[in-house]
């Protein structure tokens, strides 16, 4: 229950929500026509709202916060964009990658829950940001299924 598990365990969720803030804007500029640009930029929003935080508490506990999304979604951009320049810009393509961005967030929200050595107010913070988390994660969900054809 070190404050230095607790940053580490924070630097992690913030790397992958500056990821997911940067996907979300890529995925707005991107949607056909514009049909999802209001959507996907209020997901960035919220996103960058919940980094925030956590890079609050990693300052309060005395750590340095992360501030840049990491190389893994660098590559998935990159490959975004690739599968983008092949298929054309479909909605229903982008918004399955967007989904599957969203899988991998709430995944490393639920597995940093699971850690027990997390301080209590660590813990807390981490469960009210994936109430967000998750809740993006069910409107993209839905808007996938929404689109299926």
């Amino acid at each position: 229950m070190s404050d230095n598990h607790d940053i580490s365990i924070l630097n992690s969720l913030i790397k992958t929500t500056l990821d997911s803030v940067k996907g979300f804007k890529e995925a707005a500029e991107d949607a056909d026509a514009g049909r999802f640009t209001a959507l996907f930029s209020e997901f960035a929003t919220e996103r960058s709202r919940v980094a925030s935080q956590l890079q609050d508490e990693v300052q309060r506990l005395g750590g340095n916060p992360e501030d840049d999304s990491s190389l893994l979604a660098a590559a998935h951009r990159a490959f975004m964009n690739l599968k983008e320049t092949l298929t054309g810009r479909d909605d229903r393509v982008i918004i399955e990658e967007v989904e599957r961005g969203e899988d991998y967030i709430k995944g490393k929200f639920k597995t940093a829950l699971e850690d027990d050595d997390l301080s209590s107010t660590t813990r807390s913070l981490i469960e009210q940001a994936f109430t967000s988390v998750r809740a993006g994660h069910d409107r993209v969900s839905a808007l996938k299924h929404g689109t299926a054809q």
